[in-house]
């Protein structure tokens, strides 16, 4: 497994995303902790999680409990120390699958700290503002993490689905100390790659969320995907896993982090941080990008 740094920490170069344990078809406890478990094996120090990752309404950090639990139940110490949880706040579910925003500071700030309660730590290892709020001006509710750092709740700051001027704005409104951006990105939703080239610039790391863009097995394979297929019956290796070392190749700050619900789908995913593609197998899936 590569290793990457998200600001003063390593982490895998391939992390795992906890929402699919925790929302509508969501499997039993058991098997979510099996796949937490089976992604630690693999070398995965990166768990990326949200206070609104639950699928009933009362039930709000179900992702993060479930995480905080799987984590604590494993029996290697050292990994267990190793493991960087990665949460978010500003989203909301009422708990009829539907999503709205809140960016309130004093919100973030209380969601916050009760996110750390919840993760059973003194401080978040990185705390994330999972969306913009349109009612709220995003240099206010960035500024509720500047406070959060500063009052050491949370130990690095990052945002989500932010755009190149929201992620300027947010690193000056934190005084340079912006540590990642979250956004989707992956060869079927590529119009985030401007702001995966900025955090490039930057030396901001950057987070694919969703980064096999809807590949479960060969039957997703589609036009967008076929070169990706097409390298992975080379190498004799999944199209998911060409796509995830595809993303890794594209900058030295990108960490994708796709979500799971099953030990074999985690396992396969963490196989590309071992994958190094050549500059040939790179030049035929440019024409991803170029499209």
């Amino acid at each position: 497994m590569q290793q990457r740094t998200l600001g003063d920490t390593t982490v895998s170069a391939i992390g795992l995303g906890g929402m699919p344990m925790s929302i509508e078809g969501r499997p039993d406890e058991a098997r979510s902790v099996a796949t937490i478990h089976a992604a630690l094996d693999a070398g995965v120090t990166l768990i990326d999680t949200a206070d609104a990752y639950h699928r009933d309404p009362g039930e709000v950090g179900h992702n993060e409990r479930l995480i905080a639990r799987a984590v604590a139940a494993y029996p290697d110490a050292a990994v267990r120390d190793s493991v960087l949880i990665a949460t978010k706040a500003g989203s909301l579910r009422p708990g009829d699958g539907t999503w709205y925003q809140n960016g309130d500071p004093a919100y973030i700030k209380e969601a916050a700290k009760a996110s750390a309660l919840r993760l059973g730590v003194e401080a978040i290892g990185l705390h994330q503002h999972h969306r913009p709020d349109p009612k709220v001006p995003y240099a206010d509710s960035i500024g509720a993490l500047a406070e959060l750092l500063d009052e050491g709740v949370i130990r690095m700051a990052g945002i989500s689905n932010a755009n190149p001027d929201q992620i300027r704005e947010a690193n000056e409104v934190l005084g340079g100390r912006l540590t990642s951006v979250q956004n989707q990105f992956s060869p079927k939703f590529v119009s985030s790659y401007p702001e995966l080239k900025l955090c490039a610039q930057m030396g901001v790391a950057f987070l694919p969320w969703s980064p096999l863009g809807g590949i479960r097995s060969a039957a997703d394979v589609g036009t967008l995907h076929a070169p990706f297929q097409a390298v992975a019956d080379a190498r004799g290796v999944s199209a998911q896993q060409v796509v995830l070392a595809w993303e890794l190749a594209l900058a030295p700050v990108v960490i994708p982090i796709p979500g799971a619900s099953r030990p074999s789908s985690i396992l396969d995913s963490a196989a590309a941080g071992e994958i190094e593609l050549s500059e040939a197998e790179m030049a035929a899936l440019a024409v991803t990008l170029e499209g």
